[in-house]
């Protein structure tokens, strides 16, 4: 199967210029009617449950892809994949997995320090045992 670009390289060595200009013609109309220009970023929103419902109901109401949904609400692929796939984000509990890899994720952006385990905590873990181990001589094997 020829590509695109090989099927225009035949047109010109034909001299098809009618052909091509209905090429050029088909491109920029595709360009203009586009739903997701290419190479475009925008800056992710903070996931909330309400932007979670918003992209279960763009994905059940209307015929758009992971990526489109994504760049409609600001968000990545990836985020869309997790409400649709596995109904994440769909709570305000700030204690579920993604909230908190979020807000250690933030925490580690803005330079904040680690939270450390309090003091007693390390006190009462018991103490390891040492294992004696010995030592093999040439006549042990």
């Amino acid at each position: 199967m020829a590509t695109l670009k090989e099927f225009e390289d035949a047109l010109r060595e034909h001299g098809m210029n009618m052909a091509l200009a209905l090429l050029e013609r088909m491109r920029e109309r595709d360009r203009a009617t586009r739903t997701v220009k290419p190479a475009r970023r925008l800056t992710g929103q903070k996931m909330t449950p309400d932007l979670a419902r918003q992209i279960l109901e763009l994905h059940a109401s209307t015929g758009m892809t992971q990526q489109e949904i994504a760049f409609k609400v600001g968000v990545n692929q990836g985020r869309v994949n997790e409400v649709i796939k596995r109904g994440k984000w769909l709570t305000d509990d700030p204690h579920a997995p993604e909230a908190v890899a979020r807000d250690r994720a933030v925490a580690r952006l803005r330079g904040d320090p680690k939270p450390r385990k309090p003091a007693r905590a390390r006190e009462a873990a018991p103490p390891k045992k040492r294992r004696n181990q010995g030592q093999l001589a040439l006549g042990d094997l």
